[in-house]
């Protein structure tokens, strides 16, 4: 499970940069309302700074050769889920989506106590089962902006080229959002956590109290 996760991370940063390489050719999207544009993904400026511009065609390279090797982490992650069993332990059940409340009250210190958990809390188990999802959402709308003449009729199950791009885009986006509070909740845990995230294990420090000669006798008498 750790080294899915762990390969999967550099994979989907280079997916992330080099669709915005590509996005650069045609960055058409911007959060407008009522005809006033608020914000345009993604600023001159912003471009610059990564240099971005004039890089599609290395975009495109590096997209579509990564993507398989994106893919194939995210199959062979899933059937390791599958043929394990670990998927009971991920699979969000009946009353995860109300849990998930408590341990998001719980995480702002607005609730004392946290829900009673397994290896994953409510909240973990909705995230990570939503990424599986996004993850073969992209595959999909990505396979069917690659090749929309070919696989037309994925093409129409995206609801047409244009919608197709726009949920690539936010599916995108979404990852973005996803790495933001997946690392904030690293931190928050602590360093015990993350080390036991690389190593596979955590130390937990044995607080037994060591008896001397003064505390035996005491007790003795």
């Amino acid at each position: 499970m750790r080294w899915f996760h762990w390969l999967n991370f550099p994979l989907l940063l280079i997916m992330i940069w080099s669709g915005m390489l590509i996005y650069w050719g045609n960055d058409t999207y911007t959060i407008t309302v009522f005809g006033h544009q608020f914000f345009k993904f993604f600023p001159e400026g912003f471009n610059k700074f990564f240099n971005i511009p004039s890089r599609l065609s290395e975009g495109m390279a590096y997209h579509f050769l990564f993507m398989w090797f994106f893919a194939i982490n995210g199959v062979a992650y899933v059937l390791y889920t599958l043929i394990s069993g670990e998927w009971r332990k991920l699979v969000p059940h009946r009353s995860s989506f109300k849990e998930a409340w408590l341990v998001l009250l719980h995480d702002l210190h607005i609730r004392k106590t946290a829900p009673p958990q397994g290896k994953y809390n409510a909240a973990q188990r909705i995230a990570y089962s939503a990424i599986i999802v996004m993850g073969l959402g992209s595959l999909v709308t990505g396979v069917a902006i690659y090749k929309p003449v070919q696989l037309n009729w994925v093409v129409w199950l995206c609801g047409g080229y244009h919608f197709a791009r726009i949920l690539h885009f936010a599916l995108t986006i979404g990852y973005v959002f996803f790495f933001v509070i997946h690392i904030v909740q690293v931190i928050l845990a602590g360093w015990n956590n993350f080390r036991a995230v690389i190593s596979g294990f955590e130390i937990v420090k044995n607080e037994t109290e060591v008896l001397t000669p003064e505390t035996t006798n005491d007790e003795k008498a």
